[in-house]
């Protein structure tokens, strides 16, 4: 019996690539992202590329009250999920003065709060089923502060506490939980980041543009979570920092202070 994915985020970047790499190891996808005609793409995409069937759930994250119901339905589309890949997040390019308490909350309530949600309304169900995978893609800033970053490292953050945790309360009863963890992967999140005021940031940031391809990205990721592996660092030297945080705080904390963040 095929497998069954859901991916949020799953309309571009590295959960459509992502959906790809399932859609050829012949798996039932479920995709999840705000619009549905790029939604409905991704899935055509993905039939042609060797999926077994694909359900496509629109939907705003940002919305927690219908988190519960949306993650029953992507339960019921095939029948159960056996990995859930919580992908779906939102970016700033925002200073902590400019960064309002409602950008804040916004971006909480997307990169944290959502899949939170969804791991809490889909891990009963994976437990009666016998078990299950869960992936969630955090990133290093959620190892170390950034410039213009302050929600987003903070939810980022706070997703290792969360997962790390329910893999170690749940692992003798066969739940896995894979972090992924992008530095630089050429995608469109610089694109929708929340600038000052809100409003999108509307361009790609170089450093962004020349990061590691998405679709490269995609096969180091899900080869991570086919091996079960506890954390996948995806980039290219920027990952670098992640062990520079872990062996020299100090250093790290002076090197944040020089990095581009644009």
């Amino acid at each position: 019996m095929a497998e069954k994915v859901w991916i949020t985020g799953a309309s571009s970047g590295i959960g459509r690539s992502c959906a790809h790499e399932f859609a050829a190891q012949g798996c039932a996808l479920i995709l999840t992202g705000t619009n549905r005609s790029r939604l409905e793409t991704v899935a055509d995409e993905c039939l042609r590329g060797g999926a077994c069937d694909v359900a496509v759930l629109p939907y705003d994250l940002s919305d927690s009250d219908g988190i519960a119901g949306l993650s029953e339905q992507a339960w019921r589309q095939f029948g159960g999920i056996d990995i859930l890949f919580c992908n779906a997040g939102i970016s700033q390019r925002t200073t902590v003065e400019d960064t309002s308490m409602d950008m804040a909350r916004q971006i909480m309530e997307v990169n944290f709060f959502a899949p939170v949600g969804i791991a809490k309304s889909v891990l009963p169900l994976m437990l009666e089923a016998g078990g299950g995978q869960i992936a969630v893609t955090t990133s290093i800033c959620g190892r170390f502060g950034f410039p213009l970053r302050c929600a987003y490292s903070s939810s980022k953050h706070a997703l290792y506490g969360f997962f790390e945790t329910l893999q170690a309360e749940y692992h003798d009863r066969n739940i896995s939980v894979t972090m992924v963890c992008p530095g630089r992967v050429s995608t469109d999140i610089s694109v929708n980041a929340l600038d000052k005021g809100g409003v999108k940031h509307g361009k790609n940031d170089p450093g962004q543009a020349g990061g590691l391809s998405a679709e490269r990205a995609a096969k180091k990721i899900v080869r991570a979570i086919r091996k079960r592996r506890r954390e996948v660092l995806v980039g290219r030297k920027e990952l670098i920092m992640v062990y520079i945080k872990r062996l020299f705080p100090g250093l790290c904390a002076r090197m944040a202070t020089r990095i581009k963040p644009l």
